[in-house]
């Protein structure tokens, strides 16, 4: 039985650790489709992730 109770203690550490992380990941999901919903770009949202004029324009000859 002294055997048995390091795993179910560690087991159901686990398991509230993997709790906590679902919790975080899905608030920050939350966070970030009501960033982008209420954004000011409009009911589409942004149209470019913002790369720069590097990535919009081909290169001068």
């Amino acid at each position: 039985m002294l055997t048995y109770e390091p795993h179910r203690d560690r087991h159901a550490a686990l398991i509230r650790e993997a709790d906590a992380e679902r919790l975080a990941r899905t608030a920050r999901k939350a966070r970030r489709t009501s960033r982008r919903r209420s954004g000011g770009h409009g009911p589409e949202g942004r149209v470019s992730t913002g790369g720069g004029e590097r990535d919009r324009f081909a290169p001068a000859a």
